[in-house]
């Protein structure tokens, strides 16, 4: 799309929507190509980072984010920063400090758009840009991604730069892509790849070679229903019928039941982001919380009473389990599941206490995998379900090629949402 096309659907759909906090008029960079829009998590120069916070984490930044300058220099345009859970911390998509942006696909109820990369989803399905940037720590490309009805990309560790992206928790944070389809996002991957002199060491990454890659033969691992816990009747419908569209594709599907199941990653990926988020948030917790979303405040509290040993017998415990898990997973070529076991529920309706759209997404982190979100279909109230292909380490170039594939018999087309009621 031309940044104009951009510009002129964020004037008309939103100041409803309230998927930015920020445009870009006129747009970042100088080149034709695609345009994208940055989850207001990363530094722009020169532009307040919000964070989704009253107080900006950074009033005046001197430099763009790795991944915001490597897109500017290679033609891409930038129109604007999106909403974001307050300092990531969420799966929902609520912020009680500065607000929440609508999911596109309900103009007539606010339901939650999926967090934290909130606003970068609804951005993208709402057509106000090509792809957007956002963080995962916990699943918050790929939640946002499945209940707003287009593609999230998330890599494994080291392929992307987090330099200029405030931290959640160092050891699980990862920068991903959203995009109306696969395509998109994976050039977009390819863009912001590669080694930048400090944790990004691999890569860069083809997306042309990965969406070239031939799928047919590919033996994907699939979890049964019933190894899944509760999942909404509608999303497990559209999951099973992914599974024989995936068959009809030419890719080998086996049921199977992990060494352990995905959401046992929930609790210790958890405590990770309690135990680093507090060390990293601490001295702002204390001086800003009063302002702060309160549900967020909680959240971090928790890793308050995580003492330094607890944290370090943690991380053992996790590189055991992802030998574990990396070795049963040598046998396939990915791993599947819903994204989420629930479709986008009213905001009215949210429990901050619970985080069920995270159930199945945390274990990627945990396990440091490669996965990427699909959309699979609409539940019977019109809202999308995500599909998640999980790969092997640093098989982002697998995880690419499987999700283009299923894209191509999705049936889903590029569907949108109809945009008229937020006009």
């Amino acid at each position: 799309m031309t940044p104009s096309a951009a510009l002129d659907r964020i004037g008309r759909y939103d100041p409803r929507l309230a998927a930015l906090v920020r445009v870009f008029d006129p747009p970042l960079g100088h080149g034709s190509g695609p345009v994208f829009a940055v989850k207001d998590l990363f530094d722009v120069a020169g532009v307040p980072t919000g964070g989704g916070a009253r107080v900006p984490l950074a009033e005046d930044p001197a430099a763009h984010a790795v991944v915001v300058q490597k897109l500017l220099d290679a033609g891409w345009r930038a129109v604007g920063k999106t909403q974001t859970v307050e300092l990531a911390y969420g799966g929902w998509g609520t912020n009680r400090a500065v607000g929440a942006p609508w999911n596109p696909w309900d103009a007539k109820v606010h339901r939650a758009p999926g967090g934290s990369s909130s606003g970068s989803a609804a951005a993208v399905a709402a057509g106000f840009c090509d792809a957007a940037l956002g963080s995962d720590t916990g699943g918050s490309v790929r939640i946002p991604a499945a209940t707003c009805g287009v593609v999230g990309l998330k890599p494994g560790r080291g392929l992307v730069s987090l330099l200029g992206v405030h931290p959640l928790a160092p050891s699980l944070d990862t920068v991903g892509a959203l995009a109306r389809d696969v395509a998109t996002a994976a050039r977009m991957l390819d863009v912001i790849s590669g080694p930048d002199g400090a944790d990004a060491t691999r890569g860069p990454f083809d997306a042309e070679a990965a969406l070239a890659g031939e799928v047919e033969d590919r033996r994907l691992a699939a979890i049964p229903l019933d190894h899944l816990g509760e999942v909404d009747a509608d999303v497990g419908r559209l999951y099973l019928a992914a599974l024989d569209k995936l068959r009809r594709a030419g890719i080998v599907v086996q049921m199977v039941r992990p060494p352990k199941a995905l959401d046992e990653s929930f609790a210790p990926n958890g405590l990770l982001m309690a135990g680093e988020g507090w060390r990293i948030w601490r001295q702002r917790i204390e001086t800003h919380g009063a302002v702060m979303d309160p549900w967020i405040v909680r959240r971090f509290e928790v890793g308050r009473d995580i003492s330094d040993d607890r944290l370090a017998e943690a991380h053992a415990q996790r590189e055991a389990d992802q030998r574990e898990f990396h070795a049963w997973l040598s046998t396939y070529d990915g791993l599947v599941t819903p994204t989420c076991p629930i479709p986008a529920p009213p905001m009215d309706a949210v429990d901050e206490t619970v985080s069920p759209l995270s159930r199945l997404t945390r274990a990627a982190n945990y396990l440091d995998l490669p996965g990427i979100s699909v959309p699979c279909g609409l539940t019977a109230e019109g809202l999308p379900a995500g599909l998640q292909i999980l790969g092997r380490p640093r098989d982002e170039a697998g995880v690419v090629a499987l999700g283009a594939a299923f894209e191509k018999v999705s049936g889903w087309n590029g569907r949108a949402p109809d945009m008229a009621g937020f006009a």
